[in-house]
């Protein structure tokens, strides 16, 4: 098969790929671009197979050097310049090649694209590294195919998509926007960083799909996003939105429609319909096999899955756990591992931190166990405040209390500034310990 990026530019050559800062590339010069950044990669060696750490801001020559790997068969591997000298090395560590400056222009001929099969490698993307030092995934060209297309089933792929991409592109979310415009031959309009009032301005720009996590979500909102007049999707994983801002976004006209997904399946595992406000995080996407066990861990199989993640029985087991109402919808409760046993019984993190979100003052909640001599954890609230707000943790307790169990209800709440989160938007819960 064609790489992607050729194949938009033989169906669309003059149509818009990339918008970055004051620069747009149509898929013809996108296409020319990334051949130049083939050629510069084939002149130094790199083949098929070979593995391409991509240490580029986001931008123009991350994402002609993408798609220059691409089209080699060549696996790029984008790596997240936050890390440290120490982090960094270790992701990098079994890279044939890492790019960290800009892609060459010189004039050398486009070398033929390798033969791209559907089991090939295309990327390898650490995870988030919430609960441990993240994990390396391989994603294959067919896995990357069908998750484009799935997701065009679930939320639809107009010709004129402009979808705006604030993610960090060293991981999936960010990554699989770039992916789809590509196969679909639409536009990205891509910066470089989040930026809450930038934001807001450009979704009134002609924006027709945006993703965000829910604390973006949050933040554009009170930046005085309203109304944007041609988004028919804002696309929001990364975990659940709570109620309150589900409710501020859907009487501010934002078309939201959540999502549940993990490294190992593309990013997006179910989904929404726009402005359909189920509080869930929608249906399995076409293709998608979604199943919970006996304990309720959430398990996923089907072709948008890394071969290497699967364990014997054919599925990937998340560890995250979810329950599915009658319809088939999910909603994610928490991760097994984060699961607070308190006097001998359970607790699911993500319950409690509704409860304390329906509070008119709260803005942020993450909720923790933290060993308890008597029992053996105690449930633990870190709560951020909307700017202005108050309340005592005494109040937030017995507003825990008139709508949970009582052994759910936090034992402590403590007043955070700020909640330290992963790139991807993930509660660092380890560090709230």
């Amino acid at each position: 098969m064609l790489p992607w990026v050729d194949s938009a530019a033989a169906r669309r050559p003059d149509h818009p790929a990339l918008i970055a800062g004051h620069e747009t590339l149509t898929w013809a010069a996108l296409a020319e671009r990334a051949g130049a950044v083939s050629a510069a990669l084939a002149a130094q060696g790199v083949g098929e197979g070979d593995r391409v750490a991509i240490a580029l801001p986001a931008g123009i020559d991350f994402v002609a050097t993408l798609h220059g790997c691409l089209r080699l068969g060549a696996v790029a591997v984008p790596i997240d310049l936050r890390l440290g000298e120490v982090e960094r090395k270790a992701v990098t560590a079994g890279a044939d090649l890492v790019v960290d400056g800009p892609t060459p222009n010189a004039q050398r001929p486009t070398p033929d694209h390798a033969v791209l099969s559907d089991d090939a490698a295309a990327m390898l993307i650490h995870t988030s590294g919430t609960t441990g030092a993240p994990r390396p995934i391989t994603l294959t060209h067919g896995n990357w195919a069908a998750h484009a297309w799935a997701s065009a089933a679930a939320l639809g792929h107009p010709t004129d998509e402009r979808w705006l991409c604030c993610l960090p592109l060293s991981h999936v979310g960010g990554l699989g926007i770039l992916v789809r415009a590509a196969i679909h031959a639409t536009t990205v309009l891509l910066h470089e960083r989040f930026d809450a009032g930038v934001v807001a301005t450009a979704l009134h720009e002609g924006v027709t799909g945006v993703s965000l996590v829910p604390t973006m979500l949050g933040r554009v909102l009170d930046a005085g996003l309203e109304c944007p007049p041609l988004l028919r999707v804002a696309l929001i994983g990364g975990g659940p939105v709570p109620p309150g801002m589900l409710r501020r976004a859907l009487d501010a006209g934002i078309p939201v429609a959540q999502t549940y997904g993990l490294t190992e399946a593309c990013s997006q595992v179910t989904a929404e319909e726009p402005r359909e406000a189920s509080g869930t995080a929608g249906r399995p996407l076409h293709g998608v096999e979604l199943a919970l066990d006996a304990g309720g861990e959430i398990l996923v199989r089907g072709p948008t899955v890394a071969p290497g993640s699967v364990d014997d029985d054919g599925f990937v087991h998340t560890g995250d756990l979810g329950v599915l109402d009658r319809r088939g919808r999910l909603t994610v409760v928490g991760r097994r591992s984060e699961t607070i046993v308190s006097g001998g019984e359970n607790v699911a993190p993500a319950e409690v931190e509704a409860a304390l979100e329906s509070h008119p003052a709260v803005s942020e909640v993450a909720v923790f166990g933290r060993p308890d001599p008597e029992w053996g954890e105690r449930v633990v609230a870190a709560v951020v405040l909307h700017e202005g707000s108050t309340a005592a943790p005494d109040d937030l307790r017995a507003h825990a209390a008139a709508r949970l169990a009582r052994y759910k209800v936090p034992k402590e709440v403590e007043l955070r500034a700020a909640l330290s989160r992963t790139a991807s938007g993930k509660v660092r819960r380890a560090e709230l310990r």
